[in-house]
């Protein structure tokens, strides 16, 4: 195959998880983002789900506006105070220092009155809020959606309506405040629809795809294998179809979900074990093979859901923001062991894509 460059405006992905502080021997912010660079991003937002979370000032300036490698490194802020989900953290001091958005990603904030308060302040201050869409009276003790394999092994089902439920509550309170609001790593054909017609409405609202929820399905699941557990977790095959539409119509950007894990976290199945893998060095292979080799997706209209989509939910890049160079050409296989994040939690090893970032 010839060989072919692509330029782009520096790819952003607006959702990653850095283990620092909390878990280094996961992921540190330099290791994160000697990924990120590997991966061929020019900025990353991390999610404040550290230990300690960040909810104040002080923690947003020192996680802001660091670099290696040109990589651009922001951070979003908690929208309650501790992610615990019952008093509105400081938002516009977390504003002032710098925070890209609101997120109490993880945790779903479920206290109508809370979110209310934290989209109104938002909305004055021009910010998105962005909303981890699981609403835990609907999970309960789920771990996987209903498929051959959930049912094989009798794991606890996690129901549609887990997502549906929060997105349907958050685009109610988007109505009355005017919040932009944003769905992170949404997963359902029932919860596009929601976004397709609030989108159709007016609403300032935006969603992501991850490529683990493009490129799975749980109805393809053969064994209690970790490295497949994903919150929200992965889709059938009628949400895998839905979500790629949706991207090819412009409805979702793509972003990462990077979430890295020592191996003794994610070794014990389904029932057991932490959510998320990493994702930030094969997601631009990954998303380029199933949305513009297999879907059919112009090449520009991919690259604007890495780099244009995602400029509308942040704010501060700046102007001199590093460009994204990609080469097509022969496949090349996924080795996760050569990978700049310090963990393995990957289920791709060894598939092979034609699509690689490049000096």
């Amino acid at each position: 195959m010839v060989r072919q460059t692509l330029r782009f405006p520096g790819f952003v992905d607006v959702h990653v998880h850095f283990r620092d502080p909390g878990v280094p021997s996961a992921e540190t912010t330099v290791s994160g983002l000697a990924a990120a660079r590997r991966g061929g991003f020019a900025a990353v937002v991390t999610m404040p789900n550290t230990t300690p979370p960040i909810d104040t000032p002080e923690s947003v300036a020192a996680h802001t506006r660091r670099s290696l490698g040109g990589v651009a490194l922001f951070t979003s802020a908690c929208i309650t105070k501790g992610r615990a989900g019952k008093e509105v953290a400081d938002l516009a001091a977390l504003a002032a220092a710098g925070a890209a958005f609101f997120t109490d990603d993880g945790a779903y904030v479920a206290d109508d009155h809370v979110m209310e308060q934290a989209m109104r302040c938002s909305a004055a201050l021009g910010l998105a809020i962005c909303q981890h869409a699981m609403d835990p009276r609907e999970q309960g003790e789920g771990v996987i959606r209903d498929c051959a394999l959930a049912r094989r092994l009798g794991l606890p089902v996690i129901p549609v309506t887990a997502e549906t439920r929060a997105i349907r509550r958050d685009l109610a309170l988007c109505r009355v405040t005017g919040c932009r609001l944003h769905i992170q790593h949404i997963s359902t054909a029932e919860g596009v629809a929601l976004v397709r017609d609030a989108q159709a409405e007016g609403l300032p609202v935006t969603a992501e795809a991850t490529p683990h929820h493009l490129l799975l399905s749980c109805d393809e699941l053969t064994a209690d294998d970790a490295n497949f557990k994903m919150a929200p977790p992965l889709g059938n095959d009628i949400d895998r179809a839905e979500l790629r539409r949706a991207v090819k119509d412009g409805v979702l950007m793509f972003a990462t979900d990077h979430a890295p894990h020592p191996a003794a976290t994610k070794s014990r199945g389904f029932r057991a074990s932490a959510n998320g893998i990493v994702g930030l060095e094969t997601a631009i292979p990954i998303t380029y093979g199933v949305m513009v080799e297999e879907e059919g997706m112009s090449v520009n209209a991919w690259a604007e859901a890495w780099w244009r989509l995602p400029r509308t939910i942040m704010r501060g890049l700046p102007a001199d923001l590093a460009e994204t160079h990609l080469s097509v050409g022969d496949l090349r296989a996924v080795a996760p062991d050569d990978f700049a994040s310090l963990s393995r939690n990957c289920p791709y090893g060894g598939t092979e894509w034609r699509c690689w970032p490049c000096e």
